[in-house]
């Protein structure tokens, strides 16, 4: 005899941050929900997350922060579940928490905090939840039909928040573009975001030298531009200031670096000329950056001198340089060390209320699987607990 299919109001594939709280939502509303995941526990990116502490959300987050092929998609969803609402969430299971630079909003004790009070609200919702179950194939009848390794199960609705590519060690995979092409449904391609940028050959080789060395300032990509701490590393250039323009950068284009975002060095160059004429311009930058860096700047980027011989022109021209720094990354370390995946399902293809397919009714894209990409600072976690709940409001 046929193995019998067990039916469930919805399905959810994926028990990451998105899933558990689409799962809890709907749970909590009391519809039959089967949470899979072919992980063996569910939530391990929350636990690593802000180094063990997990940046849950940001206190000042807008559509600004995200990045989309419609940067209007994410506002209803938003809207509807906010920073604050997770906050209240939060500090309805007594969980303490603190501020960060920037909004950022950190557990006090251990990201295992947040994933405990969503696993505690899906056992409320009597979400039934399955580990390690692959899903083998996908069929649409009347209602979603899954092959599992663990079994069939059926459901009208079925909701993919298996996530996106970024780091495979911790289980990524490219499931839920592959549903998305199973349904017809246009991708944003996908690439690594929130990453490190590589280099090659000389340059390559010149940054390695300044591994280690981090400093405050601006880069910028196109029209986008970010300030924060940028560091130096033997592979090329990290930092939260290189994560953020990372998810904006292409390759083949440059990224350009204020070096002195608080300072007018032309100005500060004429006062050093009056102040230590027989100083080399080496020297009188080593009080503005460690000396290694200061020492590399006279030799890779700008010309060293006697300041006294310093003339308008070679005043302008070093200013410019160290305002105006250009560089062409050759790469990024990929989905190895990208905390997020930009691209994704086109959210052209989805309603913007409850996160359905409109070629699609009862098929739902929630979290990073979406074309919706935050900028660092607990604003992926934030799009995850608003997509999610929105779908789970909508079962």
């Amino acid at each position: 005899m046929p193995e019998k299919t067990r039916a469930y109001d919805a399905i959810i594939i994926g028990a990451g941050a998105a899933g558990l709280m689409c799962a809890a939502v709907a749970g909590r509303r009391g519809k039959r929900i089967l949470l899979l995941d072919h992980a063996e526990k569910a939530g391990k990116k929350i636990l690593i997350s802000g180094g063990g502490r997990c940046n849950f959300t940001n206190k000042f987050t807008s559509a600004d922060n995200f990045l989309s092929a419609n940067p209007h998609f994410c506002k209803s969803a938003l809207a509807r579940f906010s920073a604050a609402d997770f906050l209240n969430m939060v500090e309805a299971h007594g969980i303490g928490w603190h501020e960060r630079n920037h909004g950022q909003l950190f557990c006090k004790h251990s990201a295992r905090d947040i994933l405990d009070m969503l696993m505690g609200e899906c056992r409320a919702g009597d979400v039934n939840m399955m580990m390690n179950t692959s899903v083998e194939r996908i069929a649409k009848k009347q209602a979603f039909v899954l092959t599992t390794n663990r079994g069939n199960f059926s459901a009208a609705q079925l909701i993919i928040a298996s996530g996106g590519l970024s780091i495979p060690k911790m289980g990524a995979t490219p499931f839920a573009l592959k549903v998305a092409e199973q349904f017809a449904l246009d991708i944003i391609p996908p690439r690594p975001g929130l990453v490190p940028l590589t280099f090659t050959g000389t340059e390559k080789e010149a940054l390695k030298s300044l591994a280690g060395i981090s400093l405050d300032v601006v880069v910028r990509c196109a029209k986008t531009s970010f300030r924060e701490a940028l560091l130096f590393t033997h592979r090329g250039l990290s930092g939260p200031a290189i994560l953020q323009i990372s998810s904006y950068w292409q390759p083949g284009e440059l990224i350009h670096i204020d070096l002195l975002p608080n300072t007018d060095i032309a100005a500060q160059i004429t006062d050093w000329q009056q102040q230590r004429p027989q100083a080399n311009l080496s020297t009188a930058l080593a009080t503005l950056f460690p000396k290694r860096l200061a020492q590399h700047l006279c030799t890779a980027l700008i010309d060293d001198a006697k300041l006294e011989s310093m003339q308008a022109k070679q005043i302008e021209k070093t200013a410019a340089a160290l305002h105006h720094w250009s560089l062409k990354p050759n790469g990024s370390e990929g989905y190895r060390t990208a905390e997020v995946t930009v691209g994704g399902v086109h959210t052209d293809e989805l309603s913007s209320s409850d996160m359905q397919a409109k070629k699609q009714p009862g098929l739902y894209f929630i979290g990073e699987a979406v074309d919706v990409t935050g900028h660092l600072g607990g604003f992926n976690f934030q799009w995850a607990w608003s997509s999610g709940h929105a779908c789970g409001m909508a079962l």
